[in-house]
């Protein structure tokens, strides 16, 4: 099986969702989205084949978060494509599907 994980070393829940990847065989496409960061129209696509809204996938705690609480979707995906730390990590995608990794154990369901 392929996957390919929006990945932030730094991140725990990110580390032990990868390490779900790997322990299960998964051939992982590993990206560091604060260094290579996906396009608003690679989001929008993660987001829809998940069943997600592009709010869905920000990352609430950050500050730069709270203007866009009233946004439409086009401008979500705008502002993280242009300040990655918005992308709530890690987002995997299998052919089964794509999942938001919080928990990590939400990786078990596109397996």
């Amino acid at each position: 099986m392929k996957a390919t994980i929006l990945h932030n070393p730094r991140c725990s829940k990110s580390r032990e969702a990868l390490a779900l990847l790997t322990d299960a065989g998964a051939d992982v496409t590993v990206i560091e989205y604060l260094k290579t960061p996906p396009s608003a129209a690679e989001l929008a696509r993660l987001y829809a084949k998940g069943g997600l809204c592009p709010r869905d996938g920000l990352r609430r705690a950050e500050a730069d978060a709270k203007a866009l609480s009233g946004a439409d979707d086009t401008t979500v995906l705008d502002a993280m494509a242009a300040n990655p730390i918005l992308i709530e990590r890690p987002l995997i995608e299998t052919d089964k599907g794509v999942v938001i990794g919080r928990p990590p154990e939400a990786v078990r369901s596109i397996l």
